[in-house]
């Protein structure tokens, strides 16, 4: 038996407005962040493979250290230009209701990145120390990483089932035998 309300539950709300997503099309800063996002990534798989190899060698101490500075970089620029496209796209910097917890989660990114930094700028880490919050701020990253492409999935998913639906319209008696 189905309960009223049940079909609503099964398809999720919207990510985007039909305005949203037109702006979200038009805007240029759509496809910055569509291109500085596998840029950090691969400058994070390059960053993470060389603190690996500084973790278990003891070799590369400085490609590790100054390889975090660049992701964290990198990671400044990527976040700030998505303050600026969720402004465009949503009226406001940070927190929009479709990425609310996204955006919650970056700043824990950030946060840690920012520790690491700060502890590689005063010096007051030791090696390990410095290489352990790294890695902290890059598990991190993968799981905000995680979260965003699952929101990219979710977007197409959207777009799909209006198309799906609009090109079904139609169809005169096409939900009548369900």
């Amino acid at each position: 038996m189905s309960h009223p309300g049940s079909a609503a539950k099964a398809i999720p709300p919207a990510l985007y407005t039909p305005e949203q997503r037109l702006r979200r099309d038009a805007t240029a800063w759509t496809l910055v962040q569509g291109v500085l996002a596998p840029i950090q990534f691969l400058v994070f798989l390059v960053s993470l493979v060389l603190v690996l190899r500084c973790m278990a060698t003891g070799e590369g101490e400085q490609w590790a250290l100054w390889s975090v500075v660049v992701k964290t970089l990198t990671l400044y620029t990527i976040m700030i230009t998505g303050c600026i496209w969720e402004k465009v796209v949503f009226g406001q910097y940070l927190f929009a209701p479709a990425f609310l917890w996204e955006d919650i989660f970056s700043m824990l990114v950030l946060a840690l990145h920012t520790l690491y930094l700060f502890g590689w700028y005063h010096q007051n880490m030791s090696l390990q120390q410095q290489l352990g919050v790294a890695l902290l701020a890059y598990f991190t990253y993968c799981i905000n990483a995680g979260q965003f492409i699952w929101k990219l999935r979710a977007a197409r998913l959207q777009q799909a089932r209006e198309k799906q639906n609009f090109s079904g319209a139609g169809m005169v008696g096409a939900g009548a035998a369900a």
